[in-house]
């Protein structure tokens, strides 16, 4: 027999709702009431509206991969030759979905659109640029993919990888919101990555610009901040933080290039952080724990040790 405790949770024997006076809910659903519309209010532009479903952004990203990959997130069963079709039907019903949850964003960030249906012409034009790039994304995840291949001893196969190492799932979410975020919609790229932080353990804005073959090995942890930019062949492993630094309160850094740079070939060991508008010149090593917010030079080993010294010198001058 259950216990009353556990029959509750359970949702067993409940008894009837105790009287609205007991609490005095309608005295907290009137304050509560006050605060969304007057005290407190936080919604955009002051009004209620609709907005898109990270839920059914989560939904299109999984059909868009079996369109990108069906032999691996879609058909594995079938053979080749049906592949086409599984394809076509996938897109047709993933980009219908899309361009509602992109013209929801539209009305949503311009309340101007919404009203004469000004968000319509605007979402369709998003979302058939949005459908013509991706070729070229599955042509970058492949990249990746292979980059993945190359620098991992433990990687047996490209399907484990795609099927089973969170850096690839990221990087799919991550590219795909890449795209929807530079055709201006901000909104549901902005729910695609947090699909995949909650999947993977990583965050990659969707504003941040991401080279070609890039490695994500183990993941957790890894932050990658909006103004971002990595180049092509870098590998970053877990725990490493492409931050910005604060400002001081009252000043607004919306729109300001905060975040570091990372040149080609470049790679971060685990739990470094680097901050700021720096750049880390092609073919560096950056190590594990290394807290880093100046530039280095091209080729360049930094150690925790190196980037205490070069931090208390770059002070010392700035002094």
């Amino acid at each position: 027999m259950l216990d009353s405790k556990l029959q509750r949770r359970a949702g067993f024997g409940l008894s009837s709702p105790a009287p609205m006076s007991r609490y005095d809910i309608d005295g907290v659903a009137t304050a509560l009431r006050l605060s969304r519309d007057h005290t407190h209010n936080i919604r955009h532009g002051g009004r209620i509206r609709p907005m898109p479903s990270r839920d059914a952004l989560a939904g299109i990203v999984a059909d868009l991969s079996a369109a990108l990959f069906p032999s691996h997130y879609g058909q594995s069963q079938s053979g080749a030759a049906a592949f086409d079709g599984f394809v076509c039907g996938t897109l047709s019903t993933a980009l219908g979905l899309l361009e509602d949850q992109v013209r929801l964003g539209l009305a949503f960030a311009d309340e101007d659109l919404a009203p004469a249906g000004g968000a319509d012409g605007r979402a369709l034009d998003i979302t058939r640029s949005f459908a013509a790039a991706l070729p070229e994304v599955r042509a970058r995840l492949v990249g990746d993919l292979r980059a993945a291949l190359d620098a991992d001893p433990a990687a047996s196969s490209a399907p484990e990888i795609l099927l089973g190492y969170p850096g690839m799932a990221a990087l799919l979410h991550h590219r795909l919101a890449h795209v929807l975020h530079g055709l201006g919609a901000g909104f549901p790229a902005r729910l695609i990555s947090d699909v995949a932080r909650s999947l993977t353990g990583i965050e990659i804005h969707p504003g941040a610009t991401v080279g070609d073959s890039f490695f994500i090995d183990h993941g957790t942890g890894v932050v990658i901040g909006e103004t971002a930019i990595v180049g092509d062949r870098v590998r970053l492993h877990q725990g490493v933080t492409l931050g910005g630094r604060h400002a001081p309160a009252g000043t607004s850094l919306r729109g300001v290039q905060r975040h570091p740079i990372l040149e080609d070939d470049v790679v971060v060991y685990a739990n470094a952080t680097l901050l700021g508008r720096i750049t880390v010149g092609r073919g560096s090593i950056i190590g594990g724990n290394v807290c880093l917010n100046a530039s280095v030079p091209p080729g360049s080993r930094v150690t925790q040790a190196s980037a205490s010294r070069n931090g208390a010198e770059a002070q010392r001058l700035s002094d």
